[in-house]
């Protein structure tokens, strides 16, 4: 795994940016701590780190230069299939000096241009320069499992992994005030916005072709979903499930290749212990790891883990944390963040996987298995909408009693209250506002109004409404619940989900691989009808049902807690002074003219109310921007 960055110039003027390459990778040192190199010639620049996963040749360093000195690459990701395609390659006539997948990218590049990208089956970013035709290909993997931001102005094009690299180049720090108004409803900002102008996420299976000053954006991959077809599929449910067994447990095997020490992340739930069920059947004794809660026995699921391991006898660790442990790390994860992302399950997972790297420098997940097979709650509910009945009318007949009684992610009965609200609240609304509700903290309309007068006069409307139209374009109100989950593989996947997993083991030089979002697992999922993934009383039905003869079965016994940080409880203690004298002081916040002072005051007073709601992770979002726009903004 490693990390890129990169120049070209169209006036001389862009040229400059070449000048501040090297700072461009020390910027991004954890995503390539082993070794660094960099390539320039005339208006373009590529710069790269480097994080060993597989034992190269000497010749394998990048950046990358054919024999014949026209291409050089910088690549970052993983290719699983890159021996296939390189004995193909040397079929027909290519040599090669290393045993690398980089090498097998450029050569694919220069043996078919452009339209090589569906024959690799991993996850990537890179950038090839073409130093006789005097152009650049940037590409991006299909789910967007690995991030690739793109600044262009007049003079130059600038690309790097991540955002601190960018900025070490030179990128205008000029908010995007819709950027933050999205961020401010989801906790996190979809692509390819981001929080600064004129810097783009390039979109999964996406790639962009540079010569001269013309820019071409392709593109090269579609999620492979047709509603007409779903619906006639010719295997049985048994079949389908033999199915996933067999695609699951080929993708499982792929990611097992690596010469450095490699485990799983064993949370104790569905998905991860499906991986490393699977996992165990290719390596012997396979490292395992899982965080426990000490202070919310609710949220541990380190027993359920342990059956995994028991059965499967893989070196199983367990770190079991304390809140203080979370805690001490609050300022660790605050300080990484380059562009505001409020997630705050992000802080579990970079423990997880700073200590899961003192161990090994690999590790599988379960990522992906929710958004593709309809594991989440929001799923459940989608399907009661749209089923109706005399329980989802019910809920919705009791939405004046909803709207009175206290509501608090921290007790189960305010749990239950705040739920049910906003299922009542999406009976009633379409398909789109209803996913848009569903995927948010606070509405639009919350969201505009915490802005002072002056940022508020900067969110367009017009883009606003465009940005979400398109984020929300799959959804009809005639299709079915796979339009959700494709709506969410397109969005929550990528910008939240896949961001908090590369962001966070990255921080802590850890490569993660998902199994489930191998192409041919994706493609197969979204052949299945609705009625294979869920039904009235389970989601993820076929996920639970084909590997149920694998599984202990205490794991199907259970409801799915997931992990609540315990925001409410810093923010009330230990994170107060944070709050009321320094980030969100009326004091700040005034000097800033980003936010209304009143607004951020009646926040503050519900955090601290009897019926806090949603509003921790609302504050949260606030302090993450705050804490962001004090390194970023004013330094």
């Amino acid at each position: 795994m490693c990390g890129i960055s990169g120049v070209f110039a169209f006036t001389d003027a862009g040229r400059s940016s070449l000048a501040s390459l090297r700072a461009s990778t020390d910027a991004i040192v954890s995503r390539g701590p082993d070794s660094q190199g960099h390539f320039a010639y005339e208006r373009c620049g590529l710069g790269f780190r480097r994080l060993a996963i597989l034992d190269l040749t000497a010749d394998g360093n990048q950046p990358m230069t054919d024999e014949s000195g026209r291409y050089t690459i910088v690549f970052n990701g993983e290719i699983f299939n890159f021996k296939e395609l390189r004995q193909k390659l040397v079929n027909k006539g290519h040599r090669f000096h290393s045993q690398t997948d980089t090498e097998v990218v450029l050569h694919l590049y220069i043996s078919e241009g452009r339209n090589f990208l569906k024959k690799l089956n991993g996850f990537f970013d890179f950038a090839i320069f073409d130093k006789e035709e005097d152009s650049v290909f940037l590409a991006r993997d299909r789910m967007g499992e690995k991030p690739l931001l793109i600044y262009r102005d007049e003079d130059k094009l600038l690309f790097a992994s991540e955002m601190k690299s960018l900025l070490a180049l030179g990128v205008p720090r000029k908010l995007d005030y819709v950027s933050l108004s999205h961020y401010l409803q989801l906790n996190y900002i979809p692509g390819p916005a981001t929080i600064f102008k004129g810097v783009k996420k390039l979109l999964p299976g996406h790639y962009l072709y540079v010569k001269g000053k013309k820019v071409v954006k392709k593109r090269w991959y579609k999620i492979p979903y047709d509603p007409k077809k779903t619906d006639k599929i010719k295997l049985s449910y048994e079949q389908q499930q033999a199915k996933l067994v067999d695609l699951l447990d080929d993708a499982t095997a792929r990611r097992l290749v690596a010469d450095v020490p490699l485990g799983a992340f064993l949370s104790g739930g569905i998905d991860s212990s499906v991986i490393v069920a699977l996992a165990s059947r290719h390596t012997q004794h396979l490292n395992t790891f899982s965080i426990g809660y000490r202070d919310e026995p609710f949220f541990d699921e380190t027993k359920y883990a342990k059956l995994v391991a028991d059965k499967y006898k893989t070196n199983h660790t367990v770190f079991s944390l304390t809140n203080q442990d979370l805690y001490d790390h609050i300022f660790d994860v605050l300080n990484y963040i380059d562009e505001p992302f409020a997630d705050s399950s992000a802080l579990a997972v970079y423990i997880l996987s700073k200590r899961t790297r003192e161990k090994v420098t690999v590790a599988l997940s379960g990522d992906g298995a929710d958004e593709l097979f309809a594991g989440y709650n929001k799923h459940m509910g989608e399907f009661q909408v749209r089923q109706g009945g005399f329980k989802a009318e019910a809920v919705t007949g009791l939405n004046l009693l909803w709207d009175v009684l206290p509501k608090s992610r921290n007790s189960f009965f305010g749990n239950k209250v705040r739920q049910f609200q906003r299922f009542s609240r999406g009976m009633l609304a379409g398909p789109k506002d209803r996913y848009w509700d569903w995927a948010s903290f606070a509405s639009e309309k919350d969201a505009r109004a915490l802005l002072s007068p002056a940022a508020r006069r900067k969110v367009g409307k017009k883009l606003a409404d465009k940005r979400r139209r398109e984020l929300l374009e799959d959804l009809h109100a005639d299709g079915d619940l796979n339009e959700v989950l494709l709506t969410d593989t397109k969005m929550v996947l990528p910008y939240d989900m896949l961001a908090k997993v590369d962001l966070m083991s990255m921080a802590n030089s850890l490569e993660v691989r998902p199994p489930f979002l191998d192409p041919n697992v994706v493609r197969f999922a979204f052949s299945l009808p609705v009625s294979s993934k869920i039904d009235g009383k389970m989601k993820k039905k076929i996920v639970q049902d084909a590997f149920r003869p694998m599984l202990p079965e205490e794991l199907y016994k259970r409801p799915k807690h997931g992990f609540e940080v315990p925001l409410l409880k810093w923010f009330r203690g230990e994170l107060r002074p944070l709050i009321e004298d320094d980030l969100l002081s009326d004091a700040f916040i005034e000097a800033q003219g980003v936010f209304d002072v009143e607004a951020t005051r009646a926040l503050k007073r519900q955090l601290f109310s009897s019926s806090p709601g949603d509003v921790h992770a609302r504050i949260w979002a606030l302090i993450v921007f705050q804490w962001w726009w004090k390194k970023h903004m004013m330094a």
